[in-house]
């Protein structure tokens, strides 16, 4: 009886649309005729002799690269600092590292647009005076990803990095206060003590990178390239939108939405399998 409620929210938001779009990946609709047409694993085949399916794999890929990066070392290495190094003033750089996450990720694009603009935005402007110029990255191929990949991991930062440094705040200051009096260096208490002895949080947020991050990269490739171009900025996730609201293929559009979850999947067996073995827990 406890779990009826949240069993039945599970089933009408997740289950059942879930159980829908396995089952609109084998036909033809086009979400607008009474009938749709049963073609089997056609829309799975059509989606892997495409050219462009290698092309949308490298850039997922590489869109996950560059978020674990971003959103996932990067703050536990702010965290390390903020904790152990800096002395003075953390809580105006919590705040301002945080600052970012409460703002839209629309606003935030805008934001970045502007200011990478290669003719007339800031960018630009100080490039000149130093005598370089500013590509236009949105035309880049590899370039857009890392630019798109930057706008994203700037809205989701500042959260995980308070969730990390929740984790690092944890780890007993006696520890690593015994660690330098054996004059052990710094960066060896980074690796061997404060990575480890915070672990259990560090898995929560390396999860927590991929999922939300392959999420919200959606607005930015939506606001600014639409895929483009030719294709050097669409990853999965994007891929779907376009199939099912670009060329109205509902079925293609399923496919491809299977296949991240079996990606998703895949990289969550990886984790448990062999990242799980060495998280560090308290009790």
């Amino acid at each position: 009886m406890l779990l009826a409620p949240a069993a039945a929210i599970f089933t009408v938001f997740m289950f059942y649309p879930l159980a829908y779009t396995v089952y609109l990946s084998f036909f033809d609709w086009n979400m607008t005729r009474p009938v749709k047409k049963f073609v089997g694993l056609a829309n799975y085949i059509s989606i892997f002799t495409d050219q462009s399916f290698g092309k949308i794999m490298g850039n997922t890929l590489l869109y996950i690269v560059l978020l674990l990066v971003m959103d996932f070392v990067a703050p536990y290495i702010f965290s390390f600092v903020l904790s152990f190094v800096v002395k003075k003033g953390k809580s105006f750089f919590k705040s301002a590292i945080f600052l970012p996450s409460v703002i839209s990720l629309v606003v935030g694009t805008m934001i970045f647009v502007w200011l990478l603009n290669p003719l007339s935005g800031p960018a630009a402007s100080l490039a000149k005076a130093l005598g370089l110029s500013v590509p236009i990255w949105s035309n880049t191929q590899g370039l857009v990803i890392v630019v798109i990949s930057v706008i994203t991991s700037w809205k989701i930062f500042g959260y995980n990095f308070i969730v990390v440094l929740a984790g690092v705040s944890s780890v007993p200051l006696e520890v690593v206060e015994a660690a330098r009096v054996d004059k052990i260096p710094t960066w060896r208490i980074f690796w061997n003590i404060v990575v480890p002895m915070s672990s259990s949080t560090g898995i929560y947020v390396l999860i927590l990178s991929i999922v939300t991050g392959m999420q919200q990269v959606f607005t930015p490739i939506n606001m600014v390239t639409r895929g483009g171009p030719d294709n050097a900025s669409t990853n999965l996730v994007y891929a779907v939108y376009d199939q099912a609201f670009g060329f109205f293929k509902t079925g293609t559009a399923s496919a491809y939405a299977i296949l991240i979850m079996i990606l998703f999947a895949f990289l969550l067996f990886l984790e448990f399998k062999y990242v799980e073995k060495g998280v560090y827990y308290e009790n």
